[in-house]
């Protein structure tokens, strides 16, 4: 498997954070996958083409892992499912099919 670029977007206080970098961290450990990039939304020096997407996010390879899209502007986003996150075993399977190409 060759190594994604896995970023991490999110904001201070965001009540939803922990909960997806912990799943996103439960996913690199069973993929053995050691590093992500975590990226502040909120800060001035963030891209633009990061700024616009909700916290939090997990994006492999630039695409994010349930198929969501940037919004017009930083917010934060609430995933279907009862953990509110994307789970560990959904970002499992989308670093496996992103990385299998």
């Amino acid at each position: 498997m060759a190594d994604p670029k896995i970023q991490f977007l999110a904001f201070d206080g965001c009540p939803l954070a922990e909960a997806a970098k912990d799943a996103l961290d439960e996913a690199m450990s069973s993929l053995g996958l050691r590093s992500y990039e975590v990226i502040d939304i909120l800060d001035a020096n963030t891209p633009d083409d990061l700024r616009n997407w909700g916290s939090p996010t997990i994006l492999i390879n630039g695409r994010d892992v349930t198929g969501g899209k940037p919004g017009n502007s930083p917010g934060c986003r609430v995933y279907a499912g009862p953990s509110k996150v994307p789970d560990a075993r959904t970002i499992v399977d989308f670093i496996q099919r992103e990385t299998s190409t």
